[in-house]
């Protein structure tokens, strides 16, 4: 199940009715959670948990707090539906108190998420290959999990974002191929080989991740990797 951007004023506004629109989204999200997928439904409930602290805060509805695939009809709608809940004390009220339960509620699912990316964050392990150029802005990572032999191998490349305000760094990843690892097969020996298949680049930075666990791959560890990797390679 999903919400839209402002599914707590959306429609007939009445705790018990959106309330229970709310419990069934939890469901969903905490179903993933104890199969220990994280995301996209991580991200999404972070984005709902901070609209509505922006809207408890400001109560106001600013273009800029919506994301931006919303077009100026529905954003001229919400605005529309505002002012008539402005006028209306009584459906204020109701509208303080959907939000408010919401949050809390919606607190404590994050934090369940969380436990689970800060555990899964705790056992990843990385470290270079080898000596790591100045340039670290694109090269490979090798990741690894489980008891699997198996080496899955990314191109990176970190994408800058830029803002009137502030520029953003972002992170890419791209299967490329995967290697068997042994005692004759080492990280070394993988990337040598891959630097000569993959020509595109002679001298690039190369990172090993390993997790020690058997977690979902594109839900959880894939995305995590992307960040660890990202803060790894802002700082090292």
């Amino acid at each position: 199940m999903t919400l839209s951007e402002t599914w707590f004023m959306e429609g007939f506004i009445d705790f018990e009715l959106q309330k229970y629109r709310l419990l069934a989204y939890l469901a969903d999200v905490k179903q993933s959670f104890n199969e220990t997928k994280l995301y996209p439904q991580l991200s999404d409930i972070v984005f709902h948990y901070n609209n509505l602290i922006s809207f408890r805060d400001s109560k106001k509805l600013l273009q800029d707090k919506f994301p931006r695939k919303m077009d100026g009809i529905s954003l001229q709608r919400m605005e529309i539906v505002y002012e008539q809940i402005l006028a209306d004390t009584e459906l204020m009220c109701e509208l303080e108190s959907i939000t408010q339960y919401a949050i809390d509620e919606m607190k404590g699912t994050i934090n369940e998420g969380a436990e689970i990316y800060d555990f899964v964050e705790k056992k990843l392990e990385i470290e270079p290959i080898g000596i790591i150029p100045l340039y670290k802005n694109e090269g490979y990572v090798f990741l690894r999990y489980g008891a699997l032999p198996d080496v899955r191998i990314y191109n990176y490349n970190v994408t800058i974002f830029e803002h009137k305000d502030a520029r953003f760094k972002g992170i890419r990843m791209e299967y490329v191929d995967s290697r068997v690892k042994n005692l004759a097969n080492t990280y070394e020996h993988i990337k040598l080989d891959i630097i000569r298949a993959y020509r595109m680049l002679p001298n690039p930075a190369v990172y090993k991740v390993e997790f020690p666990l058997s977690v979902p791959f594109d839900e959880t560890l894939l995305p995590i990797t992307k960040r660890v990797l990202m803060r790894h390679i802002g700082t090292a």
